[in-house]
């Protein structure tokens, strides 16, 4: 119980000083799309947080594909800026936070659910009706990272990479049917 406590304490404090650092590295950057290569939806441009708030459940859909390799490339440079690969890893694989590469989607590997969880975390994402759907063995709370990412553009980059990583089935890619529970 004691090591669980401590794990906790330390995981806390390292995702608290990962955000810092990661709000200050992308506040620092030029605060560009990176490129603005392919199509955004409407409000792209609009804060991530500020876009989940307003779009009605199950209707954000990412513009990219994961098969244009510029978006791929600026998702990453994204998700590195972001410091996600201080918790899932530099490809996703995982670390001390669930893998984004497997079959297992926690709360479902649709859009919407991934672009709201990434902006809202886990935490607001439960209270807004989401359950789990799926388990990993690490199983701590995602962080929001609305504030992180600077516009819903940059969040669709950064799917579109993690989706670029998937090595799991391709009926499972977007959560589907079949999606490991």
């Amino acid at each position: 119980m004691r090591s669980n406590n401590v794990f906790r304490t330390l995981m806390a404090g390292s995702i608290a000083t990962m955000m810092a650092m990661a709000a200050f590295s992308l506040s620092a950057s030029d605060g560009g799309d990176a490129g603005g290569s392919g199509a955004a939806t409407a409000d792209a441009a609009g804060k991530p947080l500020d876009i989940a708030k307003a779009t009605p459940k199950g209707q954000l859909k990412n513009p990219y594909q994961d098969s244009d390799k510029t978006v791929v490339d600026e998702g990453r440079k994204l998700y590195m800026r972001a410091s996600c690969n201080g918790c899932h890893g530099g490809s996703g694989g995982g670390g001390m936070c669930p893998p984004l590469s497997n079959e297992t989607w926690v709360y479902g590997g649709d859009d919407d659910t991934l672009f709201r969880l990434i902006a809202e975390g886990s935490d607001a994402l439960q209270k807004d009706g989401y359950s789990r759907k799926g388990r990993e063995n690490v199983v701590g709370p995602m962080p929001p990272h609305g504030a992180i990412v600077k516009t819903g553009d940059d969040m669709w980059k950064i799917i579109t990479f993690i989706r670029a990583n998937y090595r799991g089935s391709e009926a499972k890619k977007y959560g589907g049917e079949g999606a490991a529970k």
